[in-house]
């Protein structure tokens, strides 16, 4: 099964935590979705000056690493209640150590790594995206797409709207840590 095409610059995506990968991934082919992207281990590094000005504005600079593939990313600010829309541009480096030698050199450095197995899902003929996302702080899956079909394939799966999390993986790590009393500064395995 293909991907679906290439995604438009405004991302919208919801995030619902779930409980064991392998109930997730027995429900998901039920409902017809085919894996498009294996489970695979990545690292995200966060970016950001001394003064923290990008996420001081809700936007975020990363740079990725799964498997032999580097994607540096960049996202506006969010907007939206029920579902998290943004800017999104992304390209491909070669490398992960000269990707973040050169944002170092115009003075953005890591500010938060965080770590997930991901493995991606989609229906064919469907206009958007589910990914598994395994964390040390709990499995989530992310609906990515046009909002209609947000909401149509969350229902679908049993997931009611007030289950729906919009929050970054840096937020949900930093109310783990809280939750937790944890001094970690990092979201690793």
């Amino acid at each position: 099964m293909k991907k679906p095409a290439a995604h438009k610059p405004i991302e919208t995506e919801i995030k619902l935590p779930v409980g064991s990968p392998a109930k997730v991934r027995a429900s998901l082919r039920e409902h017809g979705f085919g894996i498009i992207a294996p489970r695979i281990f990545e690292q995200n590094l966060v970016l950001d000056d001394e003064e923290q000005s990008i996420r001081a504005r809700g936007m975020l600079l990363r740079v990725r690493g799964a498997g032999k593939v580097v994607t540096c990313t960049f996202k506006g600010a969010a907007t939206g209640v029920r579902h998290k829309s943004r800017v999104e541009r992304e390209f491909h480096a070669d490398s992960f150590e000269e990707c973040l030698a050169v944002f170092a050199g115009i003075g953005y450095r890591e500010r938060f790594r965080y770590e997930k197995y991901r493995t991606e899902f989609a229906r064919r003929g469907e206009p958007g995206l589910v990914t598994l996302d395994e964390t040390p702080i709990g499995n989530f899956m992310e609906l990515e797409g046009p909002s209609r079909w947000i909401d149509a394939t969350a229902k679908e799966l049993g997931f009611p709207r007030s289950a729906y999390v919009t929050l970054s993986y840096g937020r949900l790590f930093e109310n783990w840590r809280e939750e937790q009393r944890s001094t970690v500064k990092d979201m690793r395995f």
